[in-house]
């Protein structure tokens, strides 16, 4: 992996929804060479925007929950094929493609994944892909956006109600992520990303149930819109959180992520975590393929019809060698 990335400026306050990072090379993102700094840390700002926003979505898809047993079938089929659609624009789009460039995708599979993210929305393609690289390379550092080491509470949210800390601001202004910044269909996303969230995140999830089948508008906004995409982020969260703290760790248990089947299930297949920090580049995420893995299912079909090629993967031997090597040997995966 030769590929390049290049340098945004990001002030300290999170987005709402989404990451944090940077990087010099792909293959720099997993350089393990950072050290801490040691001394006092500097004291946690609250962004009260976030904090607000973030207590008003919840609170309204506890509202959904209610109202999910008015919905139709019809309308419970769409939340999931919207939950879906936004899921791929995570795990395959923002992560598997453009974070790590574990598979090459066709310019219709990046038109779709583009606006699958816009309707996840956690972040741009281009800002949700350089701060996964920061994580990576500065992994449960103080210049990891989301350290696990904070507790389960910052890593799942609580690093998006504050200011970031001054070591991943540091490093996120040395980065370099020009392969970002020469894909178009990454930096178009980038120009219309306010737009493209309003319509695809909230208004096509209200709006095909309301008008198609006569749904309601209190469930048709509620719950395929903002119950879908609360749970969504959540998913999303608990691959910084519970699959950095529980579960096992068969390939390296000299670092934190592990193997947690019930994110898997939740993130459609990124919960492989312990696998995933060991072999980042591998686009399945995972040693054993489609199981418990649909976004790996979907590259694979992508990939028999043409529109995604050079998956890299990794050897059965060079996993069998890790796993002796570093691996606990005491808990077993599959």
């Amino acid at each position: 992996m030769t590929q390049t990335e290049t340098l945004n400026h990001h002030d300290g306050t999170q987005q709402f929804g989404g990451a944090v990072a940077e990087t010099s090379t792909v293959e720099d993102v997993f350089d393990d060479s950072y050290k801490e700094t040691e001394g006092p840390k500097p004291p946690m700002t609250l962004v009260w925007r976030n904090i607000t926003l973030m207590s008003l979505l919840h609170v309204t898809a506890l509202y959904g929950l209610v109202l999910l047993p008015s919905a139709s079938v019809a309308t419970l089929a769409w939340t999931a094929v919207c939950y879906f659609i936004s899921a791929l624009g995570v795990t395959a789009g923002a992560h598997r493609l453009w974070s790590h460039r574990s598979y090459k995708a066709s310019f219709p599979l990046r038109v779709f994944l583009a606006l699958a993210n816009s309707m996840a929305f956690q972040n741009d393609v281009y800002e949700w892909a350089r701060d996964h690289r920061v994580h990576h390379k500065y992994s449960e550092t103080d210049a990891d956006p989301h350290n696990a080491t904070r507790g389960f509470f910052f890593a799942h949210v609580g690093w998006l109600m504050v200011r970031k800390h001054p070591d991943v601001i540091e490093k996120g202004t040395k980065l370099e992520l020009s392969d970002l910044k020469a894909d178009k269909v990454v930096m178009f996303q980038r120009r219309h990303y306010k737009l493209s969230v309003v319509l695809l995140c909230f208004f096509v999830p209200m709006f095909v149930p309301w008008y198609f089948w006569g749904e309601s508008f209190a469930v048709a906004y509620f719950v395929p819109g903002l119950l879908r995409y609360a749970v969504m982020l959540n998913a999303t969260w608990l691959v910084n959180s519970a699959a950095h703290i529980w579960g096992n760790r068969p390939y390296d248990n000299t670092i934190n992520p592990r193997e947690n089947r019930l994110v898997a299930f939740s993130a459609i297949g990124e919960g492989f975590h312990n696998y995933h920090h060991t072999f980042p580049f591998d686009y399945a995420t995972s040693e054993f393929g489609c199981k418990l893995n649909l976004t790996t299912a979907f590259i694979n079909t992508m990939c028999f019809l043409g529109l995604a090629k050079d998956l890299k993967r990794v050897s059965k031997e060079v996993i069998t060698a890790r796993r002796q090597r570093t691996g606990d040997s005491s808990n077993k995966s599959g």
